[in-house]
């Protein structure tokens, strides 16, 4: 027995050695016959550089196959695209798709509600995963915004509002609302779910002319036509669909849900600190800005009208027992300098000379006057050589009848109360074309009147408040004081004009500039820059305002 076992033990070893000097003789066979081929050895190991890695990809069959059992209303069709949006968001990405996941209980059930509110397809609630990832803040680099990606001007057609303060586009119920009206709308113009979506996103007209180029009637048949980023619009609101219903199939499984936190509405008006409220309600402001996401800063200004505040159920009923003093200590304004009274309330106008004296002042004389206290007329000055100095070259304005005279600095500036002006809306005006008629800023059109949005009606009397400073030379021009071509120059000199500029970027049209700009129109964008053509290059300046 132990002779059997010492002569197996034999024929082991021996078999060991003749296998291994076979690998070797079979590696130098290799590679004296690929002379292009490298071999890497590593301990026993022998990988090839040229080694192909296996891509992890749902089996198409399979995609197929539960795409069918999932389409409804719309179709589902299974394309290259859909395919490759589907590896993607499940092997190399699945850390956002689980984010998506966790933020579905938050929004899926207003989507269902208002979908079936209006009788659209309970499919379309992907839709927004395509445009904004459950995002109610994201703002794409065109400018659409919101968890809709509804584009500025889109926005207003739709009744949304728009300020520098709320932008209603962010807020979920409003603007799901309006895309529900747009995507019943398109489904009415083209009658097909996959065109409606695409015009959804780079709007009817492009794909109407798609349309007309490639001579098809289905979104696949005018793919080649539609615009680089449409194209892949669709076949991501597929893979969507898809990946969201077989998330944990594929082992990306939600851990820490988001759900809507429970609230009851605060009617707000007047100015309002949304930092100071927080503050003193216990509330924390996160939840606050996670509630009212369409509050695009931290305050509300002063023509703020029943603004309905979303505020944490939890915490209302210590809001409710101190809401006076609550919401009188989030109504206070910041406390203004003394020094930064007559910035925050005139327009200086400064020359060259001027500036240098102003800067030399000591002190200033409205530091310590109240905003009702404003003079109808007088002399801003300092004391000693300054003031002499101011008063001199006022004079020397007084008697300047002749072209001989030196030129001085005329623009010591005074003051005077607004003058009120009122205005009737004509047949095709709009606030930006009446803004720049008057010379004043949007914004002001719209406080003056308490507008919350752009939109007028002909007949409607505005107000109009024009020039709370001007210069001693303007009120000398004014009343003929000065004549003939000195008074010209006066003139030419203190006109001032603040343009806004836009700098061109890869992408930007005149159509999509003129809709980030409240007030702005193609013509009056072209008009404003001398262009007389559509084409824009990267890096070229435009004056918007």
């Amino acid at each position: 027995m132990n002779y059997l076992t010492r002569n197996l033990l034999k024929l082991d070893l021996l078999s060991v050695l003749l296998g291994m000097a076979w690998i070797g003789l079979t590696t130098v066979a290799h590679a004296n016959s690929d002379p292009n081929q490298t071999l890497i050895r590593s301990d026993s190991t022998i990988v090839r550089k040229d080694t192909v890695a296996v891509v992890p990809t749902v089996p198409d069959s399979l995609l197929r196959q539960r795409l069918a059992k999932l389409q409804k209303a719309i179709p589902l069709n299974y394309h290259k695209s859909v395919q490759a949006y589907v590896d993607y968001f499940t092997f190399r990405k699945a850390s956002t798709t689980k984010t998506m996941l966790e933020r579905i209980p938050l929004f899926f059930p207003l989507y269902e509600r208002m979908l079936a509110q209006y009788g659209l397809p309970d499919e379309l609630k992907y839709l927004s995963i395509v445009e904004s990832a459950l995002n109610p803040r994201a703002i794409s680099h065109a400018g659409a915004g919101g968890l809709w990606q509804i584009m500025p001007g889109t926005g207003r057609d739709l009744k949304l509002y728009q300020d520098d303060y709320v932008d209603e586009r962010m807020d979920p119920v409003k603007a799901t609302e309006a895309a529900c009206k747009y995507l019943r709308d398109l489904y009415a113009i083209f009658g097909d779910w996959e065109l409606a979506m695409a015009a959804y996103n780079c709007g009817p007209g492009a794909v109407k002319r798609a349309m007309r180029r490639s001579g098809g009637d289905s979104f696949y048949t005018i793919y080649d036509a539609l615009p680089k980023e449409t194209r892949g619009y669709v076949p991501q609101f597929v893979a969507f669909t898809y990946i969201l219903n077989y998330a944990e199939d594929h082992g990306i499984v939600a851990e820490n849900y988001d759900y809507p936190i429970p609230h009851d509405t605060v009617q707000i008006s007047g100015y309002f600190n949304l930092e100071t409220f927080a503050k003193h309600s216990t509330m924390t402001l996160a939840d606050l800005q996670k509630m009212n996401p369409a509050i695009t800063t931290t305050i509300l200004p002063e023509y703020t009208n029943r603004y309905p505040l979303r505020v944490p159920r939890e915490q209302y009923a210590y809001f409710a027992s101190r809401r006076r003093a609550i919401l009188d200590s989030a109504s206070q304004r910041p406390g203004v300098m003394e020094h930064t009274l007559l910035a925050t309330n005139e327009t200086i106008r400064y020359g060259n000379d001027s500036m240098g004296a102003w800067n030399a002042l000591g002190q200033n004389p409205l530091a310590r006057m109240n905003l009702d206290e404003t003079p109808a007329e007088g002399i801003i000055a300092g004391t000693g050589k300054n003031s002499e100095k101011s008063t001199k070259l006022a004079a020397q304005l007084a008697v300047a009848e002749s072209a001989d005279e030196p030129e001085e600095d005329i623009e010591t500036v005074v003051l005077r109360k607004p003058r009120k002006q009122s205005y009737v809306v004509r047949k095709g005006d709009n606030l930006g074309t009446i803004a720049d008629r008057y010379n004043v800023e949007l914004y002001d059109l719209k406080r003056w009147n308490h507008l919350r949005s752009t939109s007028i009606q002909r007949g409607q009397k505005l107000v109009i408040l024009k020039e709370v400073a001007e210069t001693r030379a303007e009120r000398m021009a004014e009343q003929g004081t000065v004549k003939g071509r000195k008074k010209a120059e006066v003139i030419a000199k203190i006109t001032h004009y603040k343009p806004r500029y836009h700098r061109v970027q890869d992408g930007d049209t005149l159509w999509n500039i003129a809709q980030r700009y409240d007030g702005l129109t193609i013509d009056r964008l072209k008009k404003l820059n001398h262009i007389h053509s559509n084409s824009l290059r990267p890096g070229q300046k435009l004056i918007v305002g």
